[in-house]
């Protein structure tokens, strides 16, 4: 069969109002490339963009939209990564890859072969901002065919290049679509195609190997959102990334007898310290809370959980340097920082100098950048019967783009 012609174009769609509820699917995304084209040490499905990882945005619609359960095939990835993908997001799973993208897809169809769902929404993790709107047409196309694919006209001219680059033709643009993902299937049809591949050539996409296999494949209409990134420029993401952002962090510890007492990256000589698993330096837990609030990827505890044994008496500066770097993979430094203790001892007036400085060094401010204040609560409450220590830290951020 001519795959060219078992894709069709629905002229016209099932009625879905985006207040209803949408029919139930599964979702695979597919996440195991090397994003060589983007540059850097990391994969670019595991960088920052717009404040979190590229991939989760494509993870947390998903979930956003109902999908149950998400498939989401990776490579290697370490412990932080693969904490990071799954942290909060309930029915997800994650599935090895494989050397081809085709592979990697097979694996999470496979994947799913025990819930059998009926429909299932295969995506890129590179294409981050998916509109509801988008799967709705999708979901809906598959009431009278087995596959859907997004896709957008071709409004510039085309020409087809020689060996030479010199032009040889032009090609049809009204005839030709650009094709994105997520990409609608059901269930049972893409699994049965993708086993019959016989695997010699690429397909190019899962709606070739359906196609391929004689299943019908409409094309609704896509979105200019779902632009798929693809170079290091796109990860900057200048045209839609704000000048500045501002987060707020708030902590609280005990104070007990025997525990060393650490403020702002300084030990200070007092009768009781703060309990916490790390060093329980309050007042740096409120400024990473701050930080990674502005660019919104968790709190502390999702980067440093205590119940990881590793953090056991951890140092809380480099919980904060890492709050810090990952503000700067998301475009942005860190403007100013205002801290404020709440205790009625030790007085932290002779220390502030110093507490300035350090949260100067770990930051990479001038410590005039930051404003180290202290209140009471005039013996009303936990702290004002000293029980314990409280932080409040607002941080301004700004864009480096």
């Amino acid at each position: 069969m001519d795959c060219e012609k078992s894709v069709q174009t629905l002229t016209r769609e099932p009625f879905m109002s985006s207040a209803s509820p949408l029919p139930s699917f599964a979702a695979i995304i597919v996440a195991a490339g090397k994003g060589l084209r983007a540059g850097g040490e990391v994969p670019k499905q595991f960088r920052q963009w717009r404040g979190k990882m590229l991939a989760r945005h494509s993870i947390d619609a998903m979930a956003d939209a109902g999908a149950e359960p998400i498939i989401v095939v990776v490579g290697d990835i370490d412990s932080e990564t693969l904490d990071q993908l799954q942290d909060g997001v309930a029915n997800i799973r994650l599935e090895r890859g494989g050397v081809t993208r085709q592979d990697s897809v097979r694996a999470g169809l496979e994947a799913l072969i025990e819930r059998n769902p009926e429909r299932v929404l295969i995506h890129d993790a590179a294409r981050p901002d998916l509109p509801r709107a988008v799967v709705e047409r999708l979901l809906g196309a598959l009431e009278i065919h087995a596959g859907a694919v997004p896709t957008l006209p071709v409004v510039d001219s085309l020409a087809v290049a020689g060996a030479d680059q010199t032009m040889t033709g032009k090609a049809e643009r009204e005839t030709l679509r650009r094709v994105q993902t997520p990409q609608a299937f059901r269930y049972a049809d893409i699994l049965a195609a993708h086993r019959a591949w016989n695997g010699a050539t690429d397909a190019g996409d899962d709606a070739q190997v359906l196609a391929a296999s004689g299943g019908s494949v409409t094309l609704v209409q896509g979105d200019e959102r779902l632009k798929k990134i693809t170079f290091a420029e796109d990860l900057t993401d200048v045209t839609t990334q704000p000048a500045f952002r501002v987060g707020q962090g708030f902590d609280v510890h005990r104070l007990v007898e025997g525990e060393e007492l650490w403020l702002c990256g300084i030990q200070i000589d007092h009768t009781h310290g703060l309990a916490g698993h790390s060093d329980a330096d309050v007042a740096l837990h409120a400024i990473t809370d701050a930080v990674l609030g502005a660019i919104g990827n968790g709190d502390i505890g999702t980067h440093f959980p205590p119940s990881d044994p590793k953090w056991a008496g951890a140092r809380s500066g480099q919980f904060l340097e890492h709050a810090v770097k990952l503000a700067r993979e998301a475009g942005y430094s860190i403007g100013n920082i205002d801290l404020t203790i709440i205790c009625e001892a030790p007085k932290i007036g002779p220390h502030r100098p110093a507490m300035r400085a350090e949260v100067a060094r770990l930051t990479g401010l001038q410590p005039n950048d930051v404003s180290i204040k202290a209140t009471t609560t005039e013996r009303l409450g936990f702290t004002g019967r000293g029980e314990g220590i409280a932080a409040q830290a607002i941080v301004a951020l700004q864009s480096n783009a």
